[in-house]
Protein backbone atom coordinates (compact mmCIF):
# COMPACT_ATOMS: atom_id res chain seq x y z
CA UNK A 1 0.00 0.00 0.00
CA UNK A 2 1.17 3.31 -1.16
CA UNK A 3 0.37 6.67 0.22
CA UNK A 4 -0.08 9.41 -2.22
CA UNK A 5 -0.60 13.59 -1.37
CA UNK A 6 -2.08 16.13 -3.35
CA UNK A 7 -1.84 19.85 -3.60
CA UNK A 8 -4.16 20.73 -5.78
CA UNK A 9 -7.53 18.87 -6.31
CA UNK A 10 -8.47 20.44 -9.61
CA UNK A 11 -9.53 18.66 -13.06
CA UNK A 12 -5.88 16.88 -13.51
CA UNK A 13 -5.12 16.23 -9.83
CA UNK A 14 -8.63 15.15 -9.06
CA UNK A 15 -8.60 12.62 -11.93
CA UNK A 16 -5.22 11.35 -11.27
CA UNK A 17 -6.60 10.77 -7.65
CA UNK A 18 -9.79 9.01 -8.72
CA UNK A 19 -7.88 7.18 -11.32
CA UNK A 20 -5.49 5.75 -7.92
CA UNK A 21 -8.95 5.28 -6.54
CA UNK A 22 -10.37 3.21 -9.51
CA UNK A 23 -6.74 0.99 -9.53
CA UNK A 24 -5.57 1.20 -6.34
CA UNK A 25 -8.33 1.15 -3.76
CA UNK A 26 -6.10 0.21 -0.69
CA UNK A 27 -3.97 3.02 -1.58
CA UNK A 28 -4.28 5.78 1.29
CA UNK A 29 -4.92 9.66 -0.34
CA UNK A 30 -4.13 12.73 1.25
CA UNK A 31 -5.16 16.41 -0.43
CA UNK A 32 -4.94 19.77 0.29
CA UNK A 33 -6.59 22.58 -1.67
CA UNK A 34 -7.59 26.19 -1.19
CA UNK A 35 -10.99 25.36 -2.56
CA UNK A 36 -12.83 23.39 0.72
CA UNK A 37 -15.74 22.26 -0.99
CA UNK A 38 -13.79 20.28 -3.92
CA UNK A 39 -11.90 18.73 -0.69
CA UNK A 40 -15.18 18.12 0.95
CA UNK A 41 -16.42 16.61 -2.28
CA UNK A 42 -13.14 14.05 -3.02
CA UNK A 43 -14.60 12.84 0.79
CA UNK A 44 -17.89 12.58 0.22
CA UNK A 45 -16.88 10.07 -2.93
CA UNK A 46 -14.22 8.75 -1.12
CA UNK A 47 -11.56 9.80 -4.02
CA UNK A 48 -9.30 10.62 -0.63
CA UNK A 49 -8.91 9.49 2.88
CA UNK A 50 -8.11 13.03 4.15
CA UNK A 51 -8.19 16.51 3.88
CA UNK A 52 -4.51 18.53 5.47
CA UNK A 53 -3.30 21.75 5.74
CA UNK A 54 -0.13 22.77 3.59
CA UNK A 55 1.85 22.70 6.85
CA UNK A 56 0.48 18.97 7.12
CA UNK A 57 3.74 16.64 7.92
CA UNK A 58 1.53 13.66 6.49
CA UNK A 59 1.70 15.24 3.35
CA UNK A 60 5.38 15.55 2.85
CA UNK A 61 5.76 11.51 4.37
CA UNK A 62 3.72 10.42 1.02
CA UNK A 63 5.54 8.06 -1.27
CA UNK A 64 4.37 10.59 -3.95
CA UNK A 65 3.32 14.18 -3.53
CA UNK A 66 1.40 15.46 -6.52
CA UNK A 67 1.88 19.70 -7.20
CA UNK A 68 -1.35 20.19 -9.36
CA UNK A 69 -2.13 23.84 -8.69
CA UNK A 70 -1.09 25.91 -11.75
CA UNK A 71 2.77 26.40 -12.72
CA UNK A 72 3.60 29.59 -10.64
CA UNK A 73 1.97 28.37 -7.24
CA UNK A 74 3.73 25.25 -7.34
CA UNK A 75 6.85 27.13 -7.67
CA UNK A 76 5.93 29.07 -4.38
CA UNK A 77 4.51 25.92 -2.97
CA UNK A 78 8.22 24.11 -3.17
CA UNK A 79 9.73 27.19 -1.63
CA UNK A 80 7.24 26.68 1.21
CA UNK A 81 7.50 22.50 1.97
CA UNK A 82 11.63 21.82 0.24
CA UNK A 83 12.45 21.56 3.95
CA UNK A 84 10.00 19.46 4.67
CA UNK A 85 10.08 16.50 2.28
CA UNK A 86 10.38 13.10 4.11
CA UNK A 87 13.62 10.75 2.97
CA UNK A 88 11.31 8.87 0.97
CA UNK A 89 9.25 11.39 -0.73
CA UNK A 90 9.40 12.00 -5.03
CA UNK A 91 7.84 14.99 -5.83
CA UNK A 92 6.11 15.24 -9.09
CA UNK A 93 3.88 17.90 -10.87
CA UNK A 94 1.12 17.84 -13.54
CA UNK A 95 2.33 21.22 -15.60
CA UNK A 96 1.58 21.97 -18.86
CA UNK A 97 5.57 23.34 -19.13
CA UNK A 98 8.85 21.57 -17.98
CA UNK A 99 11.47 23.95 -17.93
CA UNK A 100 10.45 26.37 -15.22
CA UNK A 101 9.70 24.04 -12.56
CA UNK A 102 13.04 22.47 -13.58
CA UNK A 103 14.92 25.65 -13.15
CA UNK A 104 13.22 25.72 -9.05
CA UNK A 105 14.25 22.35 -8.64
CA UNK A 106 17.73 22.67 -9.31
CA UNK A 107 17.83 26.60 -7.10
CA UNK A 108 16.65 24.63 -4.22
CA UNK A 109 18.69 21.50 -4.10
CA UNK A 110 15.64 19.13 -4.86
CA UNK A 111 17.17 17.04 -8.32
CA UNK A 112 17.31 13.74 -5.90
CA UNK A 113 13.65 14.44 -5.04
CA UNK A 114 12.06 15.17 -8.23
CA UNK A 115 9.71 13.56 -10.77
CA UNK A 116 8.02 15.71 -13.54
CA UNK A 117 5.02 15.02 -15.28
CA UNK A 118 2.34 16.22 -17.58
CA UNK A 119 -0.60 14.10 -18.36
CA UNK A 120 -1.74 14.74 -21.84
CA UNK A 121 -5.01 15.40 -21.08
CA UNK A 122 -7.64 17.78 -20.12
CA UNK A 123 -10.84 19.39 -20.77
CA UNK A 124 -12.17 23.12 -21.55
CA UNK A 125 -13.75 22.69 -18.14
CA UNK A 126 -12.07 22.73 -15.24
CA UNK A 127 -12.23 22.21 -11.69
CA UNK A 128 -12.90 18.48 -9.28
CA UNK A 129 -16.38 18.71 -9.93
CA UNK A 130 -15.39 17.92 -13.72
CA UNK A 131 -12.96 15.22 -13.07
CA UNK A 132 -13.22 11.80 -13.95
CA UNK A 133 -11.78 8.21 -13.50
CA UNK A 134 -10.66 7.23 -16.90
CA UNK A 135 -9.20 11.20 -18.37
CA UNK A 136 -5.76 9.41 -18.10
CA UNK A 137 -7.01 6.37 -20.54
CA UNK A 138 -4.29 5.88 -23.17
CA UNK A 139 -3.08 9.53 -22.57
CA UNK A 140 0.51 9.76 -23.29
CA UNK A 141 2.12 11.21 -19.51
CA UNK A 142 5.52 12.68 -19.93
CA UNK A 143 7.61 12.19 -17.41
CA UNK A 144 10.66 14.45 -16.78
CA UNK A 145 13.39 13.09 -14.21
CA UNK A 146 15.12 15.42 -12.11
CA UNK A 147 19.18 14.73 -12.83
CA UNK A 148 19.53 12.79 -9.77
CA UNK A 149 16.42 10.78 -9.17
CA UNK A 150 17.71 7.28 -8.85
CA UNK A 151 16.87 4.96 -11.83
CA UNK A 152 14.29 2.44 -9.49
CA UNK A 153 12.31 5.65 -8.37
CA UNK A 154 11.74 6.59 -12.13
CA UNK A 155 10.83 3.20 -12.92
CA UNK A 156 8.57 2.81 -9.79
CA UNK A 157 6.91 6.26 -11.02
CA UNK A 158 6.60 5.10 -14.87
CA UNK A 159 5.15 1.90 -13.69
CA UNK A 160 2.70 3.83 -11.36
CA UNK A 161 1.35 5.79 -14.60
CA UNK A 162 1.13 2.91 -16.16
CA UNK A 163 -1.05 0.96 -13.84
CA UNK A 164 -3.31 4.11 -14.43
CA UNK A 165 -4.13 3.25 -17.53
CA UNK A 166 -1.73 6.17 -19.23
CA UNK A 167 1.19 5.62 -21.54
CA UNK A 168 4.57 7.28 -19.95
CA UNK A 169 7.69 8.22 -22.32
CA UNK A 170 10.68 9.91 -21.17
CA UNK A 171 11.54 12.61 -22.57
CA UNK A 172 13.64 16.23 -20.82
CA UNK A 173 12.07 19.16 -20.00
CA UNK A 174 13.42 21.22 -23.09
CA UNK A 175 12.51 18.32 -25.66
CA UNK A 176 8.82 18.62 -23.56
CA UNK A 177 8.11 22.24 -23.78
CA UNK A 178 9.55 22.50 -27.43
CA UNK A 179 7.20 19.61 -28.46
CA UNK A 180 4.32 20.72 -26.84
CA UNK A 181 4.54 24.44 -28.06
CA UNK A 182 3.94 23.12 -31.40
CA UNK A 183 1.10 20.33 -30.97
CA UNK A 184 -0.38 22.03 -27.71
CA UNK A 185 0.39 25.42 -27.29
CA UNK A 186 0.39 26.86 -30.51
CA UNK A 187 -3.10 24.96 -31.38
CA UNK A 188 -4.53 26.96 -28.52
CA UNK A 189 -3.27 30.08 -29.75
CA UNK A 190 -4.69 29.64 -33.43
CA UNK A 191 -7.82 28.81 -32.50
CA UNK A 192 -8.49 31.58 -30.17
CA UNK A 193 -7.01 33.87 -32.67
CA UNK A 194 -9.95 32.61 -35.38
CA UNK A 195 -12.71 32.98 -32.75
CA UNK A 196 -11.66 36.64 -32.33
CA UNK A 197 -11.22 36.86 -35.96
CA UNK A 198 -14.61 36.02 -37.10
CA UNK A 199 -15.87 37.76 -34.32
CA UNK A 200 -14.50 40.96 -35.72
CA UNK A 201 -15.60 40.24 -39.17
CA UNK A 202 -19.22 39.31 -38.07
CA UNK A 203 -22.24 41.59 -38.79
CA UNK A 204 -24.31 43.11 -36.49
CA UNK A 205 -26.82 40.04 -37.21
CA UNK A 206 -23.74 37.66 -36.20
CA UNK A 207 -24.33 35.71 -39.52
CA UNK A 208 -21.18 34.19 -39.50
CA UNK A 209 -21.56 32.99 -35.82
CA UNK A 210 -25.24 31.23 -37.04
CA UNK A 211 -23.97 29.07 -39.91
CA UNK A 212 -20.57 27.83 -38.22
CA UNK A 213 -19.78 24.92 -39.77
CA UNK A 214 -18.37 21.72 -38.24
CA UNK A 215 -14.42 22.72 -39.78
CA UNK A 216 -15.19 25.72 -37.98
CA UNK A 217 -16.34 23.92 -34.40
CA UNK A 218 -13.72 21.77 -34.32
CA UNK A 219 -10.96 23.41 -35.11
CA UNK A 220 -11.96 26.21 -32.60
CA UNK A 221 -13.40 24.05 -29.52
CA UNK A 222 -10.29 24.24 -27.39
CA UNK A 223 -10.98 28.07 -27.46
CA UNK A 224 -13.10 27.66 -24.84
CA UNK A 225 -10.24 26.65 -22.02
CA UNK A 226 -9.27 28.44 -19.42
CA UNK A 227 -8.52 31.79 -19.82
CA UNK A 228 -5.71 31.98 -16.44
CA UNK A 229 -4.07 29.03 -17.67
CA UNK A 230 -3.51 29.43 -21.33
CA UNK A 231 -2.18 32.90 -20.29
CA UNK A 232 0.39 31.45 -17.95
CA UNK A 233 1.44 28.57 -20.36
CA UNK A 234 2.28 31.78 -23.02
CA UNK A 235 4.41 33.73 -20.18
CA UNK A 236 6.13 30.50 -19.22
CA UNK A 237 6.80 29.06 -22.25
CA UNK A 238 7.47 32.07 -24.14
CA UNK A 239 10.71 31.19 -26.27
CA UNK A 240 9.53 27.84 -27.66
CA UNK A 241 6.02 29.25 -28.09
CA UNK A 242 7.57 32.38 -30.12
CA UNK A 243 9.93 30.31 -32.19
CA UNK A 244 6.76 27.78 -33.30
CA UNK A 245 4.76 31.04 -34.18
CA UNK A 246 7.22 32.68 -36.40
CA UNK A 247 7.08 29.52 -38.45
CA UNK A 248 3.75 29.54 -38.61
CA UNK A 249 3.34 32.90 -39.60
CA UNK A 250 6.29 32.36 -42.56
CA UNK A 251 4.42 29.46 -43.53
CA UNK A 252 1.11 31.60 -43.83
CA UNK A 253 2.73 34.20 -45.82
CA UNK A 254 3.45 31.90 -48.52
CA UNK A 255 0.00 30.53 -48.60
CA UNK A 256 -1.43 33.77 -48.78
CA UNK A 257 1.29 34.48 -51.68
CA UNK A 258 0.20 31.02 -53.43
CA UNK A 259 -3.46 32.14 -53.13
CA UNK A 260 -2.33 35.69 -54.79
CA UNK A 261 -0.27 34.78 -57.50
CA UNK A 262 -2.79 31.93 -58.35
CA UNK A 263 -0.37 29.03 -57.96
CA UNK A 264 -2.76 25.95 -58.32
CA UNK A 265 0.63 23.79 -57.72
CA UNK A 266 1.65 24.94 -54.48
CA UNK A 267 -2.10 25.41 -53.00
CA UNK A 268 -2.59 21.65 -53.92
CA UNK A 269 0.42 20.58 -52.50
CA UNK A 270 -0.09 22.66 -49.07
CA UNK A 271 -3.39 20.38 -48.77
CA UNK A 272 -2.61 17.34 -50.05
CA UNK A 273 0.82 16.70 -47.56
CA UNK A 274 -1.35 18.18 -44.94
CA UNK A 275 -4.08 15.60 -45.32
CA UNK A 276 -1.22 12.78 -45.65
CA UNK A 277 0.16 14.00 -42.56
CA UNK A 278 -3.06 14.33 -41.30
CA UNK A 279 -4.33 10.75 -41.70
CA UNK A 280 -0.98 9.46 -40.82
CA UNK A 281 -2.07 10.15 -36.82
CA UNK A 282 -3.66 7.69 -34.53
CA UNK A 283 -6.68 8.91 -33.07
CA UNK A 284 -6.31 8.27 -29.88
CA UNK A 285 -6.95 9.99 -26.62
CA UNK A 286 -3.84 11.78 -25.78
CA UNK A 287 -4.19 15.34 -26.08
CA UNK A 288 -4.99 18.21 -23.55
CA UNK A 289 -8.55 17.89 -24.78
CA UNK A 290 -9.69 14.78 -25.01
CA UNK A 291 -11.46 13.03 -28.09
CA UNK A 292 -14.94 13.20 -28.58
CA UNK A 293 -16.91 10.37 -28.96
CA UNK A 294 -19.55 11.21 -31.36
CA UNK A 295 -22.14 9.54 -33.75
CA UNK A 296 -23.86 11.45 -37.01
CA UNK A 297 -27.26 9.96 -37.75
CA UNK A 298 -29.46 10.68 -41.05
CA UNK A 299 -32.97 10.66 -40.06
CA UNK A 300 -35.42 12.46 -41.36
CA UNK A 301 -37.18 15.70 -39.71
CA UNK A 302 -39.96 14.38 -38.49
CA UNK A 303 -42.25 13.94 -35.00
CA UNK A 304 -41.05 12.16 -32.49
CA UNK A 305 -37.58 10.74 -34.09
CA UNK A 306 -35.26 11.78 -31.37
CA UNK A 307 -37.17 10.52 -28.89
CA UNK A 308 -37.12 6.76 -30.94
CA UNK A 309 -33.32 6.80 -30.59
CA UNK A 310 -32.66 7.81 -27.25
CA UNK A 311 -35.52 5.11 -25.88
CA UNK A 312 -33.30 2.49 -28.21
CA UNK A 313 -30.49 3.88 -26.29
CA UNK A 314 -31.64 4.43 -23.11
CA UNK A 315 -33.38 0.85 -23.01
CA UNK A 316 -29.57 -0.45 -23.14
CA UNK A 317 -28.86 1.77 -20.47
CA UNK A 318 -26.41 3.56 -23.22
CA UNK A 319 -25.87 6.90 -21.52
CA UNK A 320 -25.86 9.95 -23.89
CA UNK A 321 -24.01 13.21 -23.02
CA UNK A 322 -25.44 15.25 -25.49
CA UNK A 323 -27.72 15.34 -28.36
CA UNK A 324 -28.62 18.39 -31.09
CA UNK A 325 -29.49 18.68 -34.39
CA UNK A 326 -26.65 19.86 -37.02
CA UNK A 327 -28.68 23.22 -38.78
CA UNK A 328 -25.82 23.79 -40.93
CA UNK A 329 -24.39 20.21 -43.01
CA UNK A 330 -21.48 21.60 -44.30
CA UNK A 331 -18.77 18.50 -44.02
CA UNK A 332 -21.42 17.11 -42.19
CA UNK A 333 -22.43 13.60 -42.96
CA UNK A 334 -25.99 13.47 -40.84
CA UNK A 335 -28.08 15.67 -39.18
CA UNK A 336 -28.77 14.07 -36.09
CA UNK A 337 -24.87 14.47 -33.86
CA UNK A 338 -24.81 12.95 -30.68
CA UNK A 339 -22.01 12.51 -28.13
CA UNK A 340 -21.25 10.10 -25.31
CA UNK A 341 -19.16 9.53 -22.73
CA UNK A 342 -17.15 7.14 -23.76
CA UNK A 343 -15.82 4.90 -26.71
CA UNK A 344 -17.78 1.69 -25.17
CA UNK A 345 -20.93 3.32 -25.20
CA UNK A 346 -20.08 4.89 -28.73
CA UNK A 347 -19.18 1.30 -30.11
CA UNK A 348 -22.56 0.02 -28.28
CA UNK A 349 -24.82 2.71 -29.73
CA UNK A 350 -23.56 1.86 -33.36
CA UNK A 351 -24.46 -1.82 -33.17
CA UNK A 352 -27.78 -0.74 -31.62
CA UNK A 353 -28.76 1.78 -34.32
CA UNK A 354 -27.40 0.05 -37.48
CA UNK A 355 -29.53 -3.45 -36.36
CA UNK A 356 -32.26 -0.67 -36.67
CA UNK A 357 -31.29 0.51 -40.58
CA UNK A 358 -30.32 3.65 -39.20
CA UNK A 359 -27.62 5.29 -41.14
CA UNK A 360 -24.69 6.14 -38.97
CA UNK A 361 -21.40 8.44 -39.84
CA UNK A 362 -18.12 8.76 -37.86
CA UNK A 363 -15.77 11.79 -37.72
Amino acid sequence: MKTIGFIGLGLIGGSIARTIRKFHPDYRLLAFDKDRDALAEAVSLNVIDGICDIEDERLYNCDYLFLCAPVEFNVEYMEKIKDSLGENCILTDVGSVKSIIHEKVTELGLEGKFIGGHPMAGSERSGFSNSSDHLLENAYYIVTPGGEVALDRISDFTELVSSLGAIPLVLTAEEHDFITAGVSHLPHIVASALVNLVNLLDNDAQYMKMIAAGGFRDITRIASSSPVMWEQICLENQKNISTVLDEFIRMLIQIRCSIDNKEADNIFDMFASSKDYRDSIDIVDNSLIPRSYVLYIDVADEAGAIATIATILATEKVSIKNIGIIHNREFEDGVLKIEFYTDAALEQAKVLLTKRNYKICER
